[in-house]
């Protein structure tokens, strides 16, 4: 049963619903990841690691968000269910334990690659099928990368 109906045509949505649906396991994923090494993180970098790690959890969240509400508006059901965020996931499970601030560093630094670089095909494969998407994924990889630079740095 579909209650939205979807201005794309049955093509392009399946483009578009897939790209977002992948977009949300990512960032749903990628929060929990985050905030996973946010309560585990030690080490004499502990504070400034701690804190830039709950930019990423609040920066997911938000772009979660907006990206399952773009699913809903074009007819997509969005599941971030756990079982699905965990069958689905491209990022490394997160070691248990506490974790070094420079390897809490490396696995953010790794997450976000994973994440970045799945966003990047997503933008390709949205493009011509619905610029709004591709619009909407841009911008959230445009922060994705930041974050990534910020932890690249704190690696150099």
């Amino acid at each position: 049963m579909s209650v939205v109906k979807s201005t794309l045509s049955e093509g392009d949505l399946k483009v578009v619903g897939t790209a977002l649906q992948g977009a949300l396991v990512d960032l749903v994923d990628l929060s929990l990841v985050a905030k996973q090494v946010h309560w585990n993180v030690v080490g004499p970098r502990f504070r400034s690691v701690h804190l830039q790690l709950d930019d990423v959890v609040a920066t997911a969240r938000q772009h979660s968000d907006t990206v399952a509400e773009r699913a809903s508006a074009v007819g997509v059901n969005p599941d971030g269910r756990s079982g699905t965020v965990a069958k689905e996931t491209a990022i490394a499970s997160v070691p248990e334990g506490w974790i070094k601030d420079t390897d809490a560093v490396k696995i953010l630094v790794d997450a976000l690659g994973v994440v970045i670089g799945r966003m990047r095909e997503r933008i390709e494969a949205t493009d011509e099928p619905d610029p709004v998407t591709q619009d909407l994924l841009i911008a959230l990889t445009a922060d994705l990368e930041k974050h990534a630079w910020m932890f690249q740095a704190e690696s150099a």
